[in-house]
C-alpha cells in the first residue's frame, strides 16, 4: 500500500508542478521584474540542501536577501523581519511564501516532492552523518516545498522539534496527509503565523 501512495505521489508532483509552472508563469516574471528592479544581484537564490537519502542538491528559490546575506550578521538566522539584509520585495515574498514558488522546478527534476520534510543545509543544524539513526529517517523521503512541520510549527520551535514531527509525517503518510497538507499550506499563506 505504501508503495502505492508513494507511486501516486510521485504522479501528483509531476503534474502539480508542471500545471503549477504553467499557470504561475505570469507571477513569476512579474516577481523576477520587481527583484532585478529593486536591488542588485541576481533574481534567483541556489542554495546547497540535504535531499533524499542525504543527497545534496541545489534548491531554488526567489532571491530575497541581499547578496552573500549568510556571510553578514547572524548568517543562517532570520530573527524578525526588520532584518537589514531582507530586501524590500524580500519581506513581501517572505511573508507570502512565494519566494518557494521556483521550488517547483526542483519537484519536476524529482530532487523534492510538493510535501515533505523540508530540506536543511548540508551542515546545519547537523552534518548528514551526526544525525542519529533515528532522525535520519527523516531523509528517507524527497524533501518538500511544504511539510507537516511546516504546517504545524513552520520556524518557530527548534530543528528537533521539526525534525520529530518530520519523523511523524513519515511513519504516517498516506496521499491523503498530503493533500490535508496542501490545503493547509493554503490557509496558511492567507494566515501568515510563524514565519520567522
Amino acid at each position: 500500500m505504501r508503495a502505492l501512495n508513494l507511486f501516486i505521489k510521485r504522479i501528483i508532483d509531476i503534474v502539480g508542478s508542471l500545471v503549477g509552472i504553467v499557470l504561475l508563469s505570469p507571477v513569476f516574471l512579474i516577481i523576477a521584474i520587481l527583484i532585478k528592479l529593486t536591488s542588485l544581484g541576481p533574481v534567483f537564490f541556489l542554495q546547497e540542501r540535504l535531499g533524499k537519502n542525504g543527497k545534496v542538491f541545489r534548491i531554488i528559490k526567489f532571491r530575497t536577501m541581499v547578496v552573500n546575506a549568510e556571510k553578514m550578521g547572524d548568517g543562517l538566522s532570520i530573527r524578525s523581519e526588520s532584518d537589514q539584509r531582507i530586501t524590500k520585495i524580500g519581506k513581501f515574498l517572505r511573508a507570502s511564501s512565494l519566494d518557494e514558488l521556483p521550488q517547483l522546478f526542483n519537484v519536476l527534476k524529482g530532487e523534492m516532492s510538493l510535501v515533505g520534510p523540508r530540506p536543511p543545509v548540508p551542515y546545519h543544524p547537523y552534518k548528514y552523518e551526526d544525525y542519529s539513526d533515528e532522525q535520519r529517517m527523516r531523509f528517507s523521503m524527497k524533501p518538500g516545498v511544504t511539510g507537516l512541520s511546516q504546517v504545524m510549527v513552520r520556524n518557530s520551535v527548534g530543528w528537533d522539534v521539526r525534525i520529530e514531527i518530520d519523523l511523524q509525517y513519515i511513519r504516517r503518510f498516506t496521499i491523503f496527509m498530503d493533500i490535508k497538507i496542501i490545503m493547509l499550506t493554503v490557509l496558511r499563506v492567507f494566515f501568515r503565523k510563524d514565519i520567522y
